[in-house]
C-alpha cells in the first residue's frame, strides 16, 4: 500500500514518479504487445517481477512493419533491420530483465538535458535524440515506433529537426512530457508550455493534445497533493476530458480483463490507452504494486500505459509505495533530478 498522506514531500513525489515510469515500463516489457491473455499466461505465467522476453512472440506484428531509410541521415534500424518482416520476433528480444524500452531510454536523454541546462532546451534534446538514434549500438530494441520512423523520414528529406513531427496519437508520445512536468512542478504554466513543446517535436494533432491535457491535469494536481481517486472521480463524472468514458465509475467493480479487453481496447491509441489508465489509476489508487502488476498482465500496449501509471502512482503514493525488488532490479535507473 502507498504512503498517501499529505506529508509526502514534493521531492519525494517527483523522484518516485520518475522512478515509477521506469519501473512500469520495465515490468511490462517482456509481455508488451500480447493481445491474447491466455497466450500471455502460457508463455510467462502471472508477471510480478522483471523477466527477460522470449521468442517467438505470437502477437508480434513486426512482420508487417517496413522502414527503408531515404539516405544516411534516416538510418535508425542498424543491426536490427534484419529482423523486420520476420514472423514471431519479439519487439524487445535482446533486452534483459529489468531493462527499459527505447522510449524510456530517450527519457534518460531528456532528463540529462534538463539537468545540464537547468531547464528544458528542445534543441539540445533534439541533437541528443538524433545522435542517439543514428549511432549503432546505443540501444537494443528491435522495434522502433512509427513516430520515430516518421521523424527520421522528414529529417532525411532535409527538414529542420523542429519541424519533423507528424500527426500521431499513440500513447507513448506523452511519456516524454513527464520529466518536464516533474522538473517544473512548482511552476505549472511553465510545465505545460515546455511539455507541449516537447510533445510537438514528434506528435502533432488534436487527439494527442487531448491526451496530453489529461496527463498534465492529473500529474500536476497529484503533485500538489490532490488524492488520485478523488481527482479521477471528479474528472470522469465532470467529463473534464473527452477521452474519459463516464461509465468508468461503474466499471471499477468489474474484472480488469473485462474492462480492458471488452469495454476498452488495449492498443496504443490514446482513445483506448487513456481510459484504461484512468480506470486502473482509480481502481488501484493507493496500491502502486497491484496497479502495475494488473496493468502488465492485461497485455496490449502495457509498456506505454505502465510508464504513465508508474509516474502517476509514484507521484500519488511516494517512494515507499514502490517495492524494493523493483527499484534494485532496474538495470539503468533514471538519473537523479531531485534531492530527497
Amino acid at each position: 500500500m502507498g504512503n498517501t498522506g499529505s506529508h509526502i514531500s514534493l521531492n519525494d513525489r517527483r523522484s518516485s514518479a520518475i522512478l515509477g515510469m521506469f519501473v512500469g515500463d520495465a515490468l511490462a516489457m517482456p509481455v508488451h504487445g500480447y493481445a491474447d491473455r491466455e497466450t500471455l499466461v502460457r508463455d510467462y505465467g502471472l508477471v510480478t517481477d522483471y523477466l527477460r522476453p522470449k521468442n517467438p512472440h505470437p502477437g508480434s506484428r513486426l512482420y508487417r512493419s517496413k522502414y527503408t531509410p531515404l539516405n544516411e541521415k534516416g538510418e535508425i534500424l542498424h543491426e536490427q533491420a534484419q529482423y523486420w518482416g520476420e514472423i514471431g520476433i519479439h519487439y524487445h528480444q535482446f533486452l534483459s530483465a529489468g531493462e527499459n524500452t527505447l522510449n524510456l531510454k530517450l527519457c534518460t536523454l531528456l532528463i540529462n538535458s534538463l539537468i545540464h541546462h537547468r531547464g528544458y532546451n528542445p534543441d539540445d534534446y533534439l541533437k541528443s535524440y538524433i545522435d542517439f538514434m543514428r549511432t549503432p549500438g546505443n540501444h537494443r530494441d528491435t522495434y522502433i515506433e512509427e513516430h520515430h520512423q516518421q521523424f527520421f523520414r522528414s529529417y532525411a528529406m532535409g527538414k529542420r529537426p523542429r519541424f519533423c513531427g507528424s500527426p500521431q496519437k499513440n500513447i507513448s508520445g506523452i511519456i516524454g512530457m513527464i520529466p518536464i512536468v516533474l522538473f517544473y512542478a512548482e511552476h505549472p504554466d511553465m510545465a505545460r508550455e515546455a511539455a507541449l513543446t516537447h510533445l510537438n517535436l514528434t506528435h502533432l494533432g488534436p487527439t494527442i493534445e487531448v491526451a496530453a491535457s489529461f496527463l498534465l491535469d492529473v500529474l500536476i494536481s497529484v503533485l500538489n497533493g490532490e488524492p488520485l481517486q478523488k481527482l479521477m472521480r471528479r474528472m470522469i463524472l465532470g467529463q473534464e476530458n473527452q477521452l474519459l468514458n463516464p461509465n468508468l465509475m461503474d466499471w471499477r467493480y468489474k474484472p480488469d480483463e473485462t474492462v480492458i479487453g471488452d469495454y476498452i481496447g488495449s492498443a496504443d491509441t490514446v482513445e483506448q490507452a487513456v481510459p484504461a489508465i484512468a480506470y486502473l489509476a482509480m481502481k488501484y489508487h493507493e496500491d502502486t504494486e497491484r496497479c502495475l502488476i494488473a496493468n502488465t498482465n492485461l497485455g496490449g500496449d502495457n509498456a506505454g500505459r505502465g510508464a504513465i501509471l508508474g509516474a502517476l502512482m509514484g507521484a500519488a503514493n511516494g517512494m515507499a509505495s514502490i517495492p524494493d525488488r523493483w527499484i534494485k532490479g532496474l538495470l539503468e535507473p533514471p538519473p537523479e533530478l531531485f534531492g530527497s
